[in-house]
């Protein structure tokens, strides 16, 4: 009886830690980073093609466009991804675009959303991708479990990242 105490004590514990998490942390935040061995100009027209997008990240089946802005921001895009057999259909909203400095993208996929802040700088024909990203979750238990996926989400756009660098070097 003493064991089943401990045991229960033990998994109220955690359950409780987990749901404290998402009353503490609001937002996961995480950066990645690659540097292109290419010009700045190339890298972000490169990057910034909706059709190119799919040669880096694997999982976009289709990106069809809600509309299209002139200077870019604003525009809206709606994408589907094949995740393990599941597809799942999300918006991305262009929220700024500075023409070779710097993209910020807003996805809403169903309970989670997330802004990617990716800035471009340029040294010696060396282009560098720094992606500052955040994600939030209307939905309280997806909150709680965003902070311990941090790692997961830092290297899956970590991964994008260097796919994108081996498209663009091997164009």
């Amino acid at each position: 009886m003493k064991t089943i105490k401990i045991i229960l004590g033990i998994i109220t514990a955690l359950v409780l830690v987990f749901f404290v998490t998402g009353l503490l942390v609001k937002e996961t935040n995480y950066k990645a980073q690659v540097s292109v061995n290419e010009p700045l100009a190339d890298v972000f027209t490169t990057f910034n093609n909706t059709e190119n997008v799919k040669n880096w990240i694997p999982e976009i089946k289709t990106v069809e466009t809600i509309n299209e802005n002139v200077g870019k921001t604003g525009s809206s895009y709606k994408i589907v991804l094949d995740n393990q057999g599941q597809e799942i259909t999300m918006t991305e909203k262009v929220v700024a675009y500075v023409p070779n400095e710097k993209v910020t993208l807003f996805f809403d996929a169903e309970n989670m959303l997330k802004k990617d802040d990716y800035v471009f700088t340029e040294n010696n024909g060396v282009t560098t991708i720094t992606l500052n990203s955040s994600c939030r979750s209307d939905s309280y238990i997806m909150a709680c479990m965003f902070p311990y996926f941090k790692s997961t989400f830092q290297n899956q756009d970590q991964g994008y990242l260097n796919n994108f660098k081996t498209y663009i070097e091997n164009k």
